[in-house]
């Protein structure tokens, strides 16, 4: 190209912009590209304040934390309930990690986990963990907030419209659960977690109505429970329901660590004709080795995790396929950021999530539930409890369950608010300061046993 063409050329590009951008334009084209304006929400923050809130509007003591940040009416809400020990909880929240917390930036959720997780030096504690976990979620919230998005949207989107839940239905008698589980079937429940209790036996999630004698003398008296009864009971339960209500539910079942291991596995592998969804919690975390013999022995799906804190408690049974679903508590292991890594890992591995989600997880941590189900293609079932009443005046926003499934509500972050006005009115019980049943379960002989 000579001298004379390439200047014709510029000029023909110079006209060609003037045409694309306008004459006020022209000029610009030809010019390096502006910044682009900052993004809603991308202003530096500071944390300014972090505190607990204490609330019992449904009977069950809840832990709430509440990060404050440099911008006006920006905050966020998160659920670190540990209701055994809340106080213990809410010196780690108020009194170790807000001052620790004090003036850093919110949007560094990854780097604060990290900090927070390393700043005792001693890891994996229920306590520690769980005012973690409040932080954590409620950086999230924050997160969302700022971004205009639901935090499902931040994690990538939804998998599906809503989430799947499973209910609870017990009694007395495997009628009494028939019944309850036919109830629940009428309101759109098609998953089912089914316990049957026996009169002077603390059988665990149906006993809480019974009048129980105690076991053991003095010192060594309790809430009374025996293994060889309670493992005699259970298949009969489902043989029944299956029976009454054929293969039209799903039917699910929490042993709850109490059988010695050997027992577990003969009755995980009594119940594998009657096709369970899966069966929960058949060993103690310090019992996890046993999952291996179990897995050769029988088909039946297994849940566990609620008791999970060190995350070498789940490495080797997932990596290894020793497990079906995954049930951690997210307030126990740390929150979102440590319940998507869980979630991400067990994909590989095709286990499927099921986070706890009992009344001692606050609405704001059943959000924060829904939102990781939402996200996570590798989800399995969700539990759930359904807030009434007062709950739902103080925590406005909380999930709504409806044809069997929990519904959120898009708003941004975890789209749950905490009313301290109304949850000051709901003040925990300090009388007796903690759960004192799960300390008082004992053999016939008075010896303890595990909850």
């Amino acid at each position: 190209m000579n001298r004379r063409r390439f200047i014709r050329s510029l000029t023909q590009g110079a006209a060609l912009a003037g045409l694309a951008f306008g004459p006020a334009r022209a000029q610009d084209a030809q010019q390096a590209p502006a910044a682009a304006p900052a993004a809603r929400g991308s202003t530096p923050l500071r944390i300014t304040r972090v505190r607990s809130i204490l609330t019992e509007p449904a009977g069950i003591r809840l832990v709430v934390v509440k990060v404050e940040t440099s911008e006006p009416g920006l905050y966020g809400v998160g659920c670190a309930t540990f209701t055994q020990r809340a106080r213990a909880v809410v010196t780690a929240v108020d009194q170790y990690l807000a001052p620790f917390l004090a003036g850093k930036d919110p949007d560094h959720i990854e780097d604060l986990w990290q900090a927070m997780y390393q700043s005792s030096y001693w890891r994996n504690g229920p306590v520690l963990m769980n005012a973690l976990s409040g932080v954590d979620m409620a950086l999230w919230d924050i997160k969302g907030k700022r971004a205009g998005m639901p935090v499902h949207q931040l994690l990538g989107g939804k998998c599906r419209v809503a989430v799947p839940v499973y209910r609870h239905a017990s009694g007395l008698t495997p009628e009494q659960v028939t019944e309850a589980a036919r109830k629940l079937m009428a309101e759109g429940a098609r998953y089912v977690r089914a316990q049957v209790a026996k009169p002077g036996n603390a059988t665990y999630g149906a006993g809480a109505t019974i009048s129980q004698p105690e076991a053991g003398e003095g010192h060594f008296r309790g809430n009374p429970f025996d293994p060889a009864e309670y493992r005699r009971s259970v298949p009969k339960l489902f043989e029944h329901l299956r029976k009454e209500l054929g293969d039209e539910v799903e039917l699910l079942h929490d042993m709850h660590e109490r059988l010695p291991p050997i027992d577990a596995m003969g009755l995980a592998k009594d119940l594998e004709k009657f096709r369970l969804f899966f069966l929960e919690d058949p060993f103690a975390p310090e019992d996890v080795g046993y999952f291996r013999h179990l897995r050769g022995q029988c088909s039946t799906p297994i849940a566990m995790g609620e008791l999970f804190n060190n995350p070498n408690e789940w490495l080797e049974i997932v990596s290894n396929r020793l497990i079906d679903f995954i049930r951690c508590h997210l307030s126990q292991v740390g929150g979102i950021t440590a319940g998507r890594k869980i979630a991400a890992l067990c994909d590989f591995f095709r286990v499927r999530t099921a986070w706890h989600g009992p009344g001692d997880v606050s609405p704001v941590g059943h959000a924060a539930n829904l939102h990781l189900d939402l996200a996570t293609w590798n989800f399995g079932i969700q539990e759930c409890t359904i807030f009434r009443g007062a709950a739902l005046e103080v925590f406005p926003g909380t999930p709504v369950y409806r044809d069997g499934m929990l519904h959120g509500n898009d708003q941004p972050g975890l789209g749950v608010d905490v009313n301290e006005e109304l949850a000051a009115k709901y003040p925990i019980r300090d009388d007796p300061p903690f759960d004192l049943n799960w300390g008082r379960l004992r053999a016939r002989d008075g010896t303890i046993q595990r909850p």
